[in-house]
């Protein structure tokens, strides 16, 4: 155990809990961000390509689409990272897992499209855990309150 999670002999499984609740949640929130974080980033480096591929799975108003992603994946991000409306966040943030699973990932006969379709949902999961329970003690929702 790190020592920053690691508690004095004398220490009951309270003071380790509520050490836990606020680095943990702090951590899961910039684990899942970071990935919406860089794929948000592509998409702002190579716009056009990105702009393609909506188009490419049959999706109207690619501009819009790619607006909307980046949006989500960098000010979700950010948002989340921060712990500022956590739950909100957390909760479109999920939802936009869950459309570009559909939407871009829905050949499952392919392997590669069943693994990051379920990625997708599994990330979806994670966020919706994070919409349940919030940012935690380290998270500008806290300091709100």
């Amino acid at each position: 155990m790190s020592e920053s999670l690691a508690a004095p002999a004398s220490a009951g499984p309270d003071t380790i809990t509520a050490r836990m609740s606020g680095t943990i949640p702090l951590a899961g929130r910039i684990l899942i961000a970071v990935l919406f974080l860089m794929s948000g980033a592509a998409k702002l480096a190579t716009p056009a390509a990105t702009i393609a591929y909506i188009h490419s799975v049959g999706l109207p108003f690619a501009p819009l689409g790619l607006a909307l992603a980046v949006l989500i994946e960098i000010g979700g991000s950010a948002a989340l990272i921060v712990g500022y409306r956590t739950r909100l966040v957390a909760f479109v943030m999920a939802g936009f897992a869950i459309a570009t699973a559909l939407a871009f990932h829905r050949n499952l006969a392919d392997q590669n499209q069943l693994i990051h379709f379920f990625k997708n949902v599994s990330i979806a999961g994670g966020l919706l855990q994070v919409a349940a329970f919030g940012g935690g003690r380290l998270s500008l929702d806290a300091r709100r309150r």
